[in-house]
């Protein structure tokens, strides 16, 4: 609903889309700081509708969900052998996906071309 559309703004959701990506990546380490990211998608998607910075937190939201229920999927399988290869394959996907999207966000590109 709210465009962005002053430069302060601009550079505000941009600063606030990095930090959401710093706590995803924390998260390897304090597991709590991806529940705090996801929160802070949702509630501040609405002011980043219309820029670049939309793109990039559908890549949040959706690293999010997928790695949820690959992660998922991956523990309940644990006791199967499958299910430890999942979990690692799981983690390197989402740290690739931490780490394009961060690389993108510093070139003040969208996640997806139109």
């Amino acid at each position: 609903m709210n465009n962005i559309t002053t430069t302060a703004s601009e550079e505000s959701a941009k600063t606030l889309t990095t930090v959401i990506y710093a706590l995803y990546a924390a998260s390897y380490f304090v597991g709590v700081t991806a529940i705090v990211a996801i929160v802070m998608n949702y509630v501040k998607r609405d002011d980043v509708v219309g820029t670049f910075l939309e793109s990039h937190f559908r890549w949040q939201i959706r690293t999010f969900w997928f790695g949820m229920l690959w992660g998922a999927l991956g523990a309940i399988t644990m006791m199967f052998i499958i299910g430890w290869f999942v979990l690692i394959a799981n983690g390197i996907w989402i740290i690739y996906r931490i780490v394009k999207g961060w690389l993108r966000l510093n070139d003040g590109k969208p996640m997806y071309t139109a």
